[in-house]
Formats: C-alpha cells, structure tokens, sequence
C-alpha cells in the first residue's frame, strides 16, 4: 500500500510533526486527492502516526484556487482578512462518507452517524496559511451534503503551517500533473477512434 502511495505521490509538504501530500490517485473521478498526517516522533517505529486524514476536492475548485493565486486575488484576499483580525476560511470543503455507505463498506460508526471530513485554508497567526482538515461524526442533509457534527472536537485534527510560496507549490503541482493526466487521457481516447491508415482508402 505504501509503495501504490508512494505511485501515485505529486508532492508531499512537511511542517512540524506533520505533513499533507497530494496524490494522484483520484483524477479519475475528478477530483485531487490530499492525505495529511500528524505523527508523534517519541513514540516507537510503526505507530508514530497520530492522526490521518483524507481529503478529496473537486479539480474546478483546485483550478480556482491555483486562479486566485496566480493573479494575486488570493494574496489580496490574506492580506485584508490579517489587517482586519479576521481568522475565516479563504477555502472551505465540506465531505466525507454517508452513513448508508459506512454500513456498505462494513465501517459503520458506532453512533451510527456520517463520517464527516472538512478541508479549510484558514490565515495563519504565525505564517501566511494554516490548511487544515478535520474528520469526525455528521450528518447528510437534505441536499446530500455531510455536515459537521463535531463543534470544535473533531476525532482528527490535523493543521499545517505554510508558507504563500509552500501553498503555492503544492496547488500548482496538483494542477500540473492533472494536466499532463488529461492530456495522457485524451491521448488513450484518440488512438482507439483514430481508424488505421491500412483501412483509408485514398480517393484520386
């Protein structure tokens, strides 16, 4: 499994006991795939990791974000929400996995609740971002949409502090090997409709 991580790996960020990596695993489905992880370094090899916690967002909104960074609406828009002590999120991904699915799956919850995972770009006290994703109980409204049922105690936590230009690499990147992924797609695609020459009869 590690080495279909390791595959499938884009880039992968580190801050202090803790890391995000973005994966290619989910293109497929359109969507880009981000895992982050706490880990505790005094506890012995192979149980380190405390928290673990998988986020999947929508490639329209990665090529959104990658927009706003490129044009520097999204440095305008840290920067106005520092000046005024506003700590609300720049980016903010609601999912996770439904109850009925959870019993599907045979990992049903015990208080037999969503599973409810939320990604959020959050501006940082210390550094410019702190991207943060949290998992825990929800519930699925009447859209669909798992909402939050965990207040300010989720069952995993895990925040990273980046820099604009660490932000910037990791969103880039992911966009990066998207599209080279569609242009391998489309490749596949076109050569099994391409008729071949030896079929073509030529008209003079």
């Amino acid at each position: 499994m590690q080495d279909e991580r390791n595959q499938n790996q884009i880039i992968r960020k580190d801050a202090r006991e803790c890391f995000v990596e973005s994966l290619s695993d989910a293109f497929p489905i359109g969507r880009a795939h981000f895992a982050f992880a706490s880990y505790d370094v005094s506890r012995p090899a192979g149980h380190r990791q405390t928290n673990n916690i998988q986020i999947y967002i929508g490639m329209d909104e990665i090529l959104e974000i990658c927009r706003k960074l490129e044009c520097g609406e999204l440095r305008y828009l840290l920067q106005t929400r520092k000046k005024a002590g506003d700590k609300s999120p720049l980016f903010q991904c609601l999912g996770g996995t439904s109850a009925e699915k959870l019993q599907q799956y045979g990992r049903a919850r015990s208080d037999g609740k969503s599973l409810s995972r939320t990604a959020q770009l959050l501006p940082g006290a210390k550094s410019d971002f702190l991207f943060v994703a949290d998992s825990g109980p929800g519930e699925t409204n009447s859209k669909g949409l798992i909402v939050p049922r965990f207040g300010n105690k989720p069952e995993n936590h895990v925040a990273i502090s980046m820099s604009f230009e660490t932000f910037s690499e990791l969103m880039l990147m992911t966009r990066a090997h998207y599209n080279a992924w569609l242009t391998a797609e489309y490749t596949k695609r076109i050569a099994c409709t391409t008729p071949s020459t030896s079929n073509i009869s030529l008209k003079y």
